[in-house]
């Protein structure tokens, strides 16, 4: 088996593995909420080793902690499945990143030089960064949106975008491909974790408002704003190293800096709005929900950039191969 093959063979591995990952962290999910609707407090378990009821006192009234479990809600700690499914997750990401190394290695150069080629890195990109930012943050249950929206990648570059191994086009063939290209990976994959953080931090905040809640018990919510912020923090020094790469790229390619081409449009109305999402959480007055959907924005468009640029819009970055 050559290396072309052996990269096609493990991303099918790949979407197999995916799709378990996606199956189990809905299973997870699904029984989460099923506690949740049931009122059926989170297991305590006593240092005492008895079976009886185990006390907490606050503020000098008795408490027992299975009633503020059950008042609280079920506990946000990760279960067997949970586990189960980032385990699934990180096997789909290494069979994915070993898709990718096994794809340069068939063609000889960075593996990112058509928009198949992006998508199979773009998803190992969006593993390894919800990976890495779990042991930061507690966000192990956004591994279901995680492992959906790379099958979902991975599943359109099989059925849509595929491409024989092949040579560069001459626009293409600089070093630059490896830092411009590589630099918009990092951090598209810190945003895109970012992004699901928001999401669900969103329909969070909804739902606490339409219930009437005022309080997060298990600190989820904050969780996951707190998770929003620190990866896009870390990505958008990223992103702006890679427009500025570009634009230098552009000036060696095509004799300018900036000319206002439509990737670079966008590439600019992305990182103003993230640009925006970082001053709103910075502003008092601006922080929680309004500050989050400048974040879902500047996906938006980030991805617009990525996708529909490449796809639907002619300019001097039209060479997706699709």
């Amino acid at each position: 088996m050559n290396a072309a093959s052996l990269s096609d063979a493990l991303v099918a591995a790949a979407i197999a593995a995916y799709a378990a990952a996606f199956i189990v962290s809905a299973a997870d999910l699904a029984r989460s909420r099923m506690v949740a609707w049931t009122g059926r407090p989170a297991a305590v378990s006593s240092t005492a080793g008895s079976a009886g009821s185990v006390h907490a006192h606050d503020g000098g009234a008795g408490t027992s902690l299975s009633e503020r479990a059950l008042a609280e809600g079920p506990t946000t700690r990760p279960g067997r499945l949970t586990g189960g499914a980032v385990a699934l997750l990180a096997a789909a990401c290494a069979l994915n990143v070993g898709s990718v190394i096994a794809r340069g290695v068939a063609a000889e150069r960075a593996p990112w030089g058509n928009m198949y080629e992006f998508a199979l890195v773009g998803a190992a990109s969006i593993a390894v960064a919800f990976l890495v930012a779990r042991r930061r943050f507690p966000i192990d249950r956004l591994n279901v949106g995680v492992a959906g929206l790379a099958l979902v990648i991975l599943g359109f570059a099989v059925t849509v975008l595929y491409v024989p191994v092949d040579a560069l086009i001459p626009v293409l063939n600089s070093y630059w491909l490896a830092i411009h290209v590589a630099a918009a990976i990092v951090a598209g994959g810190a945003f895109t974790i970012s992004a699901i953080a928001s999401v669900v931090f969103l329909f969070r905040r909804w739902r606490e408002r339409r219930r009437g809640e005022a309080t997060d018990p298990a600190g989820m919510t904050a969780a996951l704003e707190r998770a929003a912020y620190g990866l896009v923090v870390f990505g958008f020094p990223i992103w702006t190293f890679a427009v500025l790469a570009g634009a230098v790229w552009a000036e060696a390619a095509w004799g300018r800096y900036w000319g206002w081409d439509p990737k670079e449009t966008w590439a600019f109305i992305t990182w103003v709005l993230y640009a925006a999402y970082l001053h709103a959480q910075a502003t008092a007055g601006w922080r929680g929900a309004r500050a989050n959907w400048f974040g879902v924005l500047g996906y938006a468009a980030f991805l617009f950039n990525f996708v529909g640029v490449n796809i639907w819009i002619p300019g001097l970055h039209s060479y997706a191969g699709v």
